[in-house]
Protein backbone atom coordinates (compact mmCIF):
# COMPACT_ATOMS: atom_id res chain seq x y z
CA UNK A 1 0.00 0.00 0.00
CA UNK A 2 0.99 3.85 -1.12
CA UNK A 3 -0.46 6.34 0.82
CA UNK A 4 -0.27 9.43 -1.54
CA UNK A 5 -1.76 12.85 0.16
CA UNK A 6 -1.63 15.37 -2.43
CA UNK A 7 -1.40 18.46 -0.60
CA UNK A 8 2.36 18.44 1.42
CA UNK A 9 3.19 21.37 3.72
CA UNK A 10 7.36 21.70 2.76
CA UNK A 11 6.65 20.69 -1.03
CA UNK A 12 3.06 21.47 -2.09
CA UNK A 13 1.96 18.69 -5.05
CA UNK A 14 5.37 16.47 -4.48
CA UNK A 15 3.90 13.26 -5.73
CA UNK A 16 2.72 15.02 -9.02
CA UNK A 17 5.55 16.65 -9.69
CA UNK A 18 7.65 15.42 -12.90
CA UNK A 19 10.73 12.61 -12.19
CA UNK A 20 12.15 12.20 -15.88
CA UNK A 21 9.27 12.03 -17.43
CA UNK A 22 6.64 10.45 -15.07
CA UNK A 23 5.20 11.94 -11.88
CA UNK A 24 7.04 10.62 -8.65
CA UNK A 25 4.00 8.86 -7.49
CA UNK A 26 3.90 6.98 -10.54
CA UNK A 27 7.68 5.93 -10.38
CA UNK A 28 7.08 4.58 -6.62
CA UNK A 29 3.93 2.72 -7.70
CA UNK A 30 6.35 1.31 -10.13
CA UNK A 31 9.20 0.47 -8.12
CA UNK A 32 7.02 -1.64 -5.44
CA UNK A 33 4.96 -3.39 -8.35
CA UNK A 34 9.50 -4.28 -9.67
CA UNK A 35 10.10 -5.57 -6.46
CA UNK A 36 8.10 -8.96 -7.44
CA UNK A 37 7.25 -9.47 -3.79
CA UNK A 38 3.77 -8.49 -3.04
CA UNK A 39 0.60 -10.29 -4.67
CA UNK A 40 -1.07 -6.63 -5.18
CA UNK A 41 0.06 -2.96 -5.08
CA UNK A 42 -2.43 -0.13 -4.75
CA UNK A 43 -1.73 3.64 -3.98
CA UNK A 44 -4.71 4.70 -1.29
CA UNK A 45 -5.55 8.58 -1.83
CA UNK A 46 -7.10 11.54 -1.38
CA UNK A 47 -6.83 12.56 -4.64
CA UNK A 48 -8.83 12.18 -7.95
CA UNK A 49 -5.79 13.41 -9.71
CA UNK A 50 -2.84 11.08 -8.19
CA UNK A 51 -5.98 8.36 -8.43
CA UNK A 52 -6.34 9.10 -12.24
CA UNK A 53 -2.73 9.00 -12.49
CA UNK A 54 -1.79 5.53 -11.38
CA UNK A 55 -5.51 4.07 -12.59
CA UNK A 56 -4.59 5.86 -16.54
CA UNK A 57 -1.08 4.06 -15.88
CA UNK A 58 -2.50 0.57 -15.67
CA UNK A 59 -2.17 0.38 -11.88
CA UNK A 60 -4.35 0.34 -8.81
CA UNK A 61 -5.59 2.88 -6.73
CA UNK A 62 -8.27 3.41 -4.22
CA UNK A 63 -9.48 6.91 -3.18
CA UNK A 64 -9.91 7.50 0.54
CA UNK A 65 -13.78 7.90 1.96
CA UNK A 66 -12.48 9.97 4.91
CA UNK A 67 -9.71 12.21 5.72
CA UNK A 68 -6.55 11.12 7.60
CA UNK A 69 -3.90 12.87 9.47
CA UNK A 70 -1.52 10.18 8.27
CA UNK A 71 -0.51 6.96 6.39
CA UNK A 72 -1.35 4.02 8.35
CA UNK A 73 -4.94 5.78 8.90
CA UNK A 74 -5.69 5.48 5.50
CA UNK A 75 -4.21 2.02 4.94
CA UNK A 76 -6.20 1.46 7.26
CA UNK A 77 -8.98 2.38 5.78
CA UNK A 78 -8.39 0.64 2.74
CA UNK A 79 -7.59 -2.67 4.14
CA UNK A 80 -10.57 -3.15 6.54
CA UNK A 81 -12.43 -5.77 4.32
CA UNK A 82 -9.52 -7.34 2.75
CA UNK A 83 -8.42 -10.53 3.89
CA UNK A 84 -4.44 -10.15 4.34
CA UNK A 85 -1.66 -11.00 6.66
CA UNK A 86 1.08 -8.25 6.14
CA UNK A 87 0.58 -4.91 4.86
CA UNK A 88 3.46 -3.05 3.48
CA UNK A 89 3.50 1.05 3.53
CA UNK A 90 5.85 2.19 0.73
CA UNK A 91 5.96 5.62 1.45
CA UNK A 92 4.76 7.94 -2.08
CA UNK A 93 7.27 10.35 -2.32
CA UNK A 94 10.40 7.13 -2.50
CA UNK A 95 10.52 6.52 -6.26
CA UNK A 96 13.98 4.96 -5.04
CA UNK A 97 12.22 1.89 -3.38
CA UNK A 98 14.45 -1.12 -3.85
CA UNK A 99 14.08 -5.19 -3.64
CA UNK A 100 16.69 -6.32 -1.01
CA UNK A 101 15.57 -3.18 1.34
CA UNK A 102 12.13 -4.52 1.69
CA UNK A 103 12.86 -8.25 1.39
CA UNK A 104 14.08 -7.37 4.77
CA UNK A 105 11.56 -6.68 6.36
CA UNK A 106 9.15 -9.29 5.28
CA UNK A 107 11.77 -11.68 6.27
CA UNK A 108 11.28 -10.78 9.79
CA UNK A 109 8.05 -12.36 9.94
CA UNK A 110 8.94 -15.39 8.57
CA UNK A 111 10.56 -17.32 11.65
CA UNK A 112 8.46 -15.08 14.34
CA UNK A 113 6.27 -18.20 14.90
CA UNK A 114 5.31 -16.83 18.18
CA UNK A 115 4.25 -13.89 16.64
CA UNK A 116 6.26 -11.23 18.83
CA UNK A 117 6.74 -8.83 15.94
CA UNK A 118 4.26 -6.48 15.55
CA UNK A 119 5.57 -4.23 12.45
CA UNK A 120 8.91 -4.37 11.18
CA UNK A 121 10.48 -1.35 9.63
CA UNK A 122 14.09 0.25 8.14
CA UNK A 123 16.76 2.25 9.56
CA UNK A 124 19.83 3.56 7.98
CA UNK A 125 23.36 4.50 9.84
CA UNK A 126 24.07 8.22 9.25
CA UNK A 127 27.04 9.78 9.87
CA UNK A 128 26.80 13.66 9.34
CA UNK A 129 25.96 15.68 11.97
CA UNK A 130 24.10 18.23 9.85
CA UNK A 131 21.77 15.11 9.38
CA UNK A 132 21.68 13.82 12.92
CA UNK A 133 20.54 17.20 14.05
CA UNK A 134 18.27 17.79 11.67
CA UNK A 135 14.65 17.41 12.70
CA UNK A 136 13.20 16.76 9.19
CA UNK A 137 15.54 13.20 9.81
CA UNK A 138 13.31 11.14 12.09
CA UNK A 139 16.22 8.59 14.41
CA UNK A 140 15.83 5.49 16.45
CA UNK A 141 16.74 3.80 19.09
CA UNK A 142 16.94 0.25 19.73
CA UNK A 143 17.54 -2.75 22.17
CA UNK A 144 19.85 -5.35 22.06
CA UNK A 145 17.36 -7.14 19.37
CA UNK A 146 16.84 -4.23 17.29
CA UNK A 147 13.34 -3.43 18.82
CA UNK A 148 12.50 0.31 18.78
CA UNK A 149 12.18 1.64 22.00
CA UNK A 150 12.00 5.50 20.74
CA UNK A 151 11.81 7.47 17.37
CA UNK A 152 12.34 11.29 17.42
CA UNK A 153 13.34 14.63 15.75
CA UNK A 154 15.69 15.14 18.05
CA UNK A 155 19.39 13.69 18.18
CA UNK A 156 19.16 10.19 19.94
CA UNK A 157 20.86 9.42 21.89
CA UNK A 158 22.12 12.77 23.03
CA UNK A 159 26.07 12.84 22.89
CA UNK A 160 26.65 13.90 26.53
CA UNK A 161 30.42 11.47 26.52
CA UNK A 162 31.75 12.28 23.80
CA UNK A 163 33.98 9.25 24.18
CA UNK A 164 31.30 6.93 24.06
CA UNK A 165 31.52 5.38 20.42
CA UNK A 166 27.96 5.21 18.92
CA UNK A 167 26.03 4.84 16.27
CA UNK A 168 22.86 7.14 15.02
CA UNK A 169 20.44 5.53 13.00
CA UNK A 170 17.58 7.30 10.72
CA UNK A 171 14.42 5.60 10.57
CA UNK A 172 13.18 5.00 6.56
CA UNK A 173 9.87 5.60 6.65
CA UNK A 174 8.84 1.55 5.11
CA UNK A 175 6.86 -0.52 7.40
CA UNK A 176 5.23 -4.14 7.47
CA UNK A 177 2.04 -4.51 9.82
CA UNK A 178 0.43 -7.12 10.99
CA UNK A 179 -2.98 -6.38 9.94
CA UNK A 180 -4.22 -6.36 13.65
CA UNK A 181 -1.87 -3.97 14.60
CA UNK A 182 -2.60 -1.41 11.81
CA UNK A 183 -6.43 -1.81 12.85
CA UNK A 184 -5.22 -0.77 16.41
CA UNK A 185 -3.66 1.91 15.32
CA UNK A 186 -7.08 3.50 13.54
CA UNK A 187 -9.22 2.92 16.71
CA UNK A 188 -6.48 4.13 19.26
CA UNK A 189 -6.17 8.11 19.75
CA UNK A 190 -3.20 9.67 19.84
CA UNK A 191 -1.38 9.90 22.99
CA UNK A 192 0.99 13.04 23.82
CA UNK A 193 4.27 11.85 22.77
CA UNK A 194 3.20 11.82 19.22
CA UNK A 195 1.78 14.24 19.04
CA UNK A 196 4.54 16.29 20.02
CA UNK A 197 6.86 14.92 17.43
CA UNK A 198 4.44 14.20 14.66
CA UNK A 199 5.74 10.23 14.40
CA UNK A 200 3.10 8.07 13.80
CA UNK A 201 4.81 5.08 14.97
CA UNK A 202 5.67 6.62 18.57
CA UNK A 203 2.10 5.51 18.71
CA UNK A 204 3.05 1.83 18.64
CA UNK A 205 5.43 1.90 20.94
CA UNK A 206 3.02 3.87 23.69
CA UNK A 207 0.55 1.28 23.40
CA UNK A 208 2.95 -1.12 24.03
CA UNK A 209 3.44 -2.65 20.27
CA UNK A 210 6.59 -4.45 19.17
CA UNK A 211 8.52 -2.70 16.51
CA UNK A 212 11.65 -4.26 14.91
CA UNK A 213 13.86 -3.06 13.17
CA UNK A 214 16.06 -3.63 10.15
CA UNK A 215 18.94 -1.92 9.31
CA UNK A 216 19.92 -1.43 5.88
CA UNK A 217 22.64 0.72 3.77
CA UNK A 218 20.26 1.58 0.75
CA UNK A 219 19.51 5.22 1.43
CA UNK A 220 17.75 6.21 -1.60
CA UNK A 221 15.96 9.92 -2.17
CA UNK A 222 13.25 10.89 -0.18
CA UNK A 223 11.48 13.92 -2.13
CA UNK A 224 10.37 16.30 0.91
CA UNK A 225 11.73 19.64 -0.91
CA UNK A 226 12.50 21.21 -4.55
CA UNK A 227 16.05 20.47 -3.81
CA UNK A 228 15.50 16.31 -3.44
CA UNK A 229 13.91 16.38 -6.46
CA UNK A 230 16.73 17.83 -8.41
CA UNK A 231 18.74 15.29 -6.09
CA UNK A 232 16.37 12.72 -7.62
CA UNK A 233 16.68 13.80 -11.36
CA UNK A 234 20.18 13.85 -10.93
CA UNK A 235 20.45 10.24 -9.52
CA UNK A 236 17.73 8.60 -12.09
CA UNK A 237 19.95 9.47 -14.94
Amino acid sequence: MIPARYAASRFPAKLMQDLNGKPVILRTYEAALKTGLFHEVYVVTDSPLIFETIETAGGKAIMSAKEHDCGSDRIAEAVTDMEVDIIVNVQGDEPFTDRESLRRVLGVFENDTEEEIDLASLMVKITEWEEINNPNTVKVIVDNRNFALYFSRSPIPFPRDTNVSVDYFKHKGIYAFRKRALMDFQRLPMLPLEATEKIEAIRYLEYGKKIKMVETDVTGIEIDTPEDLKKAKQAWK
